[in-house]
């Protein structure tokens, strides 16, 4: 699978992280930055891990920063993409079943690295579930529209 992948410096060292899992388990992964822990704007990197999905250039994205709250925000402000927090499998698992997400999010100062490694696994290996979700999707989709 193709991977984009981006942080801030909050986020740098769970991504370098994740990014090593990612590889290792055999993904193609593009690092799109930061490459190290001086301070950076979220926003670039947030949006940059969007628009390769938006583009089709990734299949799906990994974002990190400090809550990852704010590179969330920031990578959905990309038209066709639905960046999702999680804090654990649970909510990793849902955000891929319920709400379609392509793009997970992460907060190094929130989740540590067990957890996010263990979520990230569980937001990779879950699929859209469809029916009801289907038709909530779509109105996101619409939403999109109408901006």
């Amino acid at each position: 699978m193709r991977i984009a992948a981006g942080s801030d410096h909050a986020g740098f060292a769970m991504k370098q992280q994740l990014v090593g899992q990612l590889a290792g388990a055999g993904h193609d992964v593009a690092d799109l930055g930061t490459d190290g822990e001086e301070p950076v704007d979220y926003p670039d990197f947030g949006a940059a891990v969007g628009r390769a999905v938006a583009r089709g250039e990734a299949d799906l994205g990994v974002c990190v920063c400090g809550t990852g709250i704010g590179i969330a925000i920031a990578a959905n402000k990309v038209p066709g993409v639905r960046a999702a927090v999680v804090h654990d499998v649970s909510s990793a698992r849902l955000a891929r079943g319920h709400n379609d997400a392509n793009v997970v999010c992460f907060g190094s100062r929130v989740v540590g690295p067990v957890v996010a490694a263990d979520a990230l696994a569980a937001f990779l290996a879950a699929r859209f579930l469809g029916g009801r979700h289907k038709r909530r999707v779509d109105k996101i989709a619409t939403l999109e529209e109408a901006t």
